[in-house]
């Protein structure tokens, strides 16, 4: 009996061992049934103070984690494929990212992350929102109030609601200007404004976008769709200057702003005009939205670029994907005009064959700023009042993977720069 029991006992010394050597590979290719919510298990696992190791390139950028109770519950709750691999298979995995264009990049901590959105209910969804809560990945909603008392400090992330930081309202006048949500809208932001000292709209919004701009530069992480994208840098660009037309503040423009912008204060775009008609739908020319429509929904998609995940990581986590060639979506800012970007700017993606760019990045002081063009992944014209997108319907979208690679990314480990 002792000498079975002893037998026993050595059979367990040598098998945990091994156990405790395993992994998981959460695969990011066609293999993966659930790529988004994938991130929130990857987010998960840090925020329980284990790594994740990211590997740029290899299988759609896979997530490489240790193995345990927790991330296997996690991963079956949420529907996520993973594949429990030894330790001679990582090794023959390192060495194929060591020979391939590929990277591995370790994520160590969560960043906290905050959603700029109005308390008032909006007739439009937010995809990033959207994205966030599907994927299970915490949130703090914060707004104009919170920024300008200085709460961006709490937050390693920051994401803008589909916003207007030119003080027109969405430049939904023409379309919306007696509805009852815009009214509603309009009559709140002007308290807000008087609440904080400003005495417009205008002057209000400008003033956080200022603010953000400083987050920035100060190291924080910025993401941002559709119209926040432009009118940032349109604010940016005219902080003193007022640009609003009469039927958004009761006073007129300012006739001479042409000659007072600084594209210099700017993150992204330079040397673009303002539509400053309060009936046209647009707030400049930077914007590709036409050319889009012109396409069709049919012939619409834009292209990732591929970059060397050892000398590029940066742009290459962003653009992770189990397919390069993406479904285009319209948004009020649909994509941008190549020719408006500063040359610092790195192109992420663009539509094939014309000057047309959709994903962008760059940096300011110690932080980034990341556009993504269009307003829902999956829903190629989402309209004013339409229904939220089911994200249960798309749970491999190529589209939503791109907001959430930005979700990741401050999490990772800097490196130094290569020489």
């Amino acid at each position: 009996m002792m000498r079975l029991i002893l037998t026993l006992l050595i059979l367990m010394v040598s098998v945990f061992p091994a156990l405790a050597q395993s992994y998981l590979l959460i695969p990011m290719d066609l293999d993966q049934r659930n790529h988004l919510r994938a991130y929130g298990v990857a987010f998960h696992t840090l925020q329980a103070g284990d790594k994740v190791n990211w590997l740029l390139n290899y299988r759609g950028g896979s997530f490489l984690l240790e193995d345990n109770a927790r991330v296997r519950m996690d991963a079956r709750l949420l529907g996520v494929s993973y594949q429990s691999i030894t330790e001679q298979e990582i090794q023959a995995i390192r060495r194929t990212v060591q020979q391939e264009n590929m990277d591995e990049v370790l994520l160590e901590k969560p960043p906290r992350i905050a959603i700029y959105s109005p308390p008032n209910k909006q007739p439009w969804d937010d995809a990033v929102t959207m994205a966030l809560t599907y994927a299970e990945v915490p949130y703090d909603v914060i707004y104009d109030e919170e920024i300008l008392r200085g709460d961006l400090n709490d937050f390693d992330w920051l994401h803008l609601h589909h916003e207007d930081f030119t003080g027109q309202y969405g430049k939904f006048y023409a379309n919306f200007g007696l509805e009852e949500w815009y009214l509603e809208q309009k009559h709140s932001t002007e308290e807000m404004a008087q609440a904080l000292g400003y005495g417009t709209a205008w002057e209000l919004k400008h003033a956080v976008a200022g603010t953000i701009a400083e987050y920035v530069g100060g190291g924080g992480f910025l993401f941002a769709m559709c119209s926040a994208t432009d009118t940032i840098d349109i604010a940016l660009a005219w902080m003193q200057t007022d640009i609003v037309a009469a039927p958004f503040d009761n006073t007129s423009y300012d006739p001479t702003y042409r000659g007072q912008s600084d594209f210099n204060n700017t993150l992204a775009f330079e040397d673009f005009k303002l539509v400053t008609n309060p009936m046209m739908y647009e707030f400049s020319d930077l914007d590709t939205s036409n050319y889009s429509v012109m396409r069709g929904a049919e012939a619409d998609y834009f292209t990732l670029f591929a970059f060397a995940a050892k000398y590029d990581p940066v742009p290459a986590m962003l653009t992770q994907n189990h397919v390069n060639v993406i479904n285009g979506f319209l948004g009020q800012t649909t994509g941008y005009l190549k020719k408006h970007l500063k040359r610092s700017v790195t192109v992420l993606a663009a539509v094939e064959g014309t000057d047309e760019v959709k994903y962008i990045h760059g940096r300011r002081g110690q932080g980034t700023w990341t556009f993504l063009g269009g307003h829902d992944p999956e829903d190629y014209q989402h309209r004013v009042g339409d229904p939220p997108t089911d994200l249960d319907l798309y749970p491999t979208s190529p589209g939503y993977r791109l907001i959430l690679n930005n979700v990741l990314f401050p999490a990772a480990r800097k490196k130094p720069q290569k020489t």
